[in-house]
């Protein structure tokens, strides 16, 4: 069946496209697997200060990460539990009406999810695709060109190397170079928001606890740390970004408390900060003969439900199942019927997800009175009523829905 150059090719390995290529060799482990990883090798060490970008995994994309090899290293280092999450509107206590708190004993959970930095991850993901036999990563390699017509795609790189493949999966990121490439659109708006990130020292230990307030400009989130220390996300208007930025530590470390209604006290010790635009996208096609799109490259979210990277790896989850099912009987695995297949799975998923998040963001980042009402009556609704708000933390924490294998703790290969 093969006919010379490698079998498939991962275009990005960043953590959903290094998942991807991991559970692709794995689940088809007479293929070989081609990484072209364009970024800087991750660089992750213990004893350095937790990094500015963190992610909120949940179970199913733990399970993801188990099912690659990777979550060993991942739970062995420097990583959060959190155990609730309690989110309430701007204009209530955090404990008032309006309120609502998520507890993982609510489902019979031991823990919501992890709070983990994305170095970590992309650490550990690489350290695994290194002891897959079938695996070979190009550090430094930038796609300059790719044709997908034919019996094999053609790949040009800028160093001037040029490789043969099968399947090509697009998971470079949001400004995804192999998408243009591949004639694939994507449509979506911006939020005319930017998230502040920073790591805080604050005087009230964080219980393993995810907060949330709701902010006419938008929400404010604080992340429990494994040190102790809390993560933030802050996403406001792009001026107010720019001033928070440049506030001195005093003013700044007030601004954070304030915004969060002192859920934490007082705001004790701030690092360095940094600031990223908001942007929802979405590709009306995931697929063509040959190429197939997962993660950033496919679809971006909001990050007030911290579901983005998630959603990526449920992505590389369903590619890895169809595709290996597809080789196992004999399927050639560009094959334009057996990708649709991978995109008709996954797009609904993650298209209910993104409305969803989009709708929160609209109802909850303003100060209208009445949407003001309406949200607070909302909220109060879901929390008294124990059935409903078990089945939004259930779907939050991947328990729920049409899974892949490896999401629920299985083999990609099923």
């Amino acid at each position: 069946m093969k006919r010379g150059g490698e079998d498939i090719v991962v275009v990005g390995a960043g953590m959903v496209g290094a998942a991807t290529a991991a559970l692709l060799a794995r689940a088809a482990p007479e293929c070989n697997v081609v990484v072209l990883d364009a970024e800087p090798p991750p660089r992750w060490h213990a004893q350095d200060e937790p990094g500015l970008r963190v992610s909120a995994l949940s179970e199913a994309s733990r399970r993801v990460l188990e099912s690659c090899g990777a979550w060993d290293e991942i739970a062995a280092a420097r990583i959060s539990p959190y155990r609730s999450m309690r989110v309430w509107d701007g204009e209530v206590p955090a404990g008032g009406p309006g309120a609502i708190r998520f507890d993982a004993a609510d489902v019979a959970q031991p823990v919501l999810g992890h709070i983990v930095e994305n170095e970590l991850v992309r650490l550990a993901l690489r350290n695994a695709l290194q002891r897959l036999p079938n695996v070979r990563l190009l550090d430094g390699a930038r796609l300059a060109s790719l044709a997908l017509d034919g019996e094999q795609a053609e790949l040009g790189l800028e160093d001037g190397r040029r490789l043969r493949s099968r399947l090509v999966v697009g998971a470079d990121g949001a400004g995804s170079a192999s998408r243009a490439l591949a004639g694939l659109e994507v449509h979506g708006h911006d939020y005319e928001q930017r998230a502040v990130v920073c790591n805080l020292r604050c005087q009230l230990p964080h219980g393993e606890t995810a907060w949330q307030r709701f902010l006419p400009e938008g929400p404010i989130a604080f992340l429990p740390l494994a040190d102790g220390r809390v993560s933030i996300v802050w996403s406001t208007s792009p001026e107010r970004a720019a001033q928070l930025l440049e506030l001195d530590d005093e003013r700044f470390r007030a601004a954070v408390a304030e915004a969060g209604d002192g859920c934490l006290g007082e705001v004790l010790e701030a690092g360095p900060r940094a600031a990223f635009p908001l942007r929802m996208r979405h590709a009306p096609v995931y697929t063509r003969a040959r190429y197939a799109l997962v993660g950033d490259a496919a679809h971006t979210v909001h990050p007030l439900a911290g579901q983005g990277v998630n959603l990526g790896l449920l992505d590389a989850a369903a590619l890895a199942q169809v595709v290996g099912a597809g080789l196992a009987a004999g399927r050639d695995p560009g094959d334009p019927a057996l990708l649709r297949r991978y995109e008709r799975w996954r797009k609904p998923e993650n298209l209910l997800s993104m409305r969803a998040f989009d709708g929160i963001n609209r109802l909850f980042s303003n100060d209208n009175p009445a949407l003001g009402a309406l949200r607070r009556a909302g909220l109060t609704m879901v929390d008294r009523l124990a059935p409903l708000k078990g089945v939004f933390i259930r779907r939050a924490m991947g328990l729920e829905g049409d899974l892949p294998a490896a999401a629920r703790g299985g083999l990609a290969e099923a």
